[in-house]
């Protein structure tokens, strides 16, 4: 029976509707800040490399899916992921409770805290001494949380930016003198790049996860594949890849755990 133009074309919709769909299923829409060294950033070819794009590309291929990275201002994750616009996100994102009641979250592997970090001829040491300075923070991070919180008790001012990059400059160039943030990012560009130090541990307790909406069965997959992870070493050499040692014994980088409720 011969086909009219029209059914030809019909059939060929129908083609690439599947064929998108299909291609759809099989990849994760991942949302990210990029720039967030060392967690996700960009190298010289402007590849998407860092701790975070090597662990959800990898969960993506034990899945038997690809990893479509979304580059995405950290303060505008949260929306993207309870809309859809992404599958999941990453940034060094912290589980609180607060956010669990709006996101999931898999089980988290890595322990951090906040810290202060300064312009490396900086005589400045602890946070109680910045009483009158300016502290940069990143919008929408627990950093920018702790330094609220605690903006009162050591009388400082805080000037917003949106990705690391911006505020060091602006510390470097003395426009700010210290910046609040997680202190992995902040010790591995100061070994990276120079120019700045780590001069106090604000203890928080905070961990990371990867974040989903909220009961997304995604979340219950990357668990599982964090599990496989942790009990392989696999982890736990990636942590010695880009923090140059291993995790110590009972953190969550080597320790099982459940997913958070």
């Amino acid at each position: 029976m011969k086909r009219t133009k029209t059914a030809r074309g019909g059939l060929l919709l129908i083609s690439l509707l599947l064929a998108a769909s299909a291609q759809a299923q099989d990849t994760i829409n991942v949302g990210a800040n990029i720039g967030n060294v060392p967690w996700e950033f960009q190298d010289a070819s402007g590849a998407n490399v860092g701790f975070e794009i090597e662990l959800v590309s990898e969960i993506a291929k034990n899945l038997g899916k690809k990893v479509n990275v979304v580059n995405t201002p950290f303060n505008g994750l949260f929306a993207a992921v309870q809309s859809g616009r992404i599958d999941a996100a990453i940034s060094s994102i912290t589980i609180t409770k607060k956010r669990l009641e709006t996101v999931s979250f898999a089980q988290p592997y890595y322990d951090s805290d906040q810290s202060l970090t300064v312009a490396s001829g900086s005589t400045l040491g602890k946070i109680n001494t910045f009483k009158g300075k300016t502290v940069g923070v990143d919008t929408g991070s627990t950093g920018a949380v702790w330094a609220s919180a605690h903006q009162a008790q050591y009388g400082y001012t805080i000037r917003e930016y949106t990705g690391l990059n911006p505020a060091m400059l602006d510390l470097k160039a003395g426009r700010i003198d210290g910046y609040i943030s997680d202190i992995p990012a902040l010790l591995y560009y100061a070994k990276i790049t120079g120019g700045v130090k780590v001069v106090e541990r604000l203890k928080t307790g905070e961990q990371y996860s990867v974040m989903f909406a909220k009961d997304n069965p995604l979340a219950a997959q990357f668990n599982t594949q964090l599990d496989a992870m942790k009990k392989s070493g696999y982890l736990a050499k990636l942590h010695q890849k880009w923090f140059g040692v291993l995790p110590e014994k009972g953190t969550s980088t080597a320790t099982l755990l459940p997913m958070p409720k």
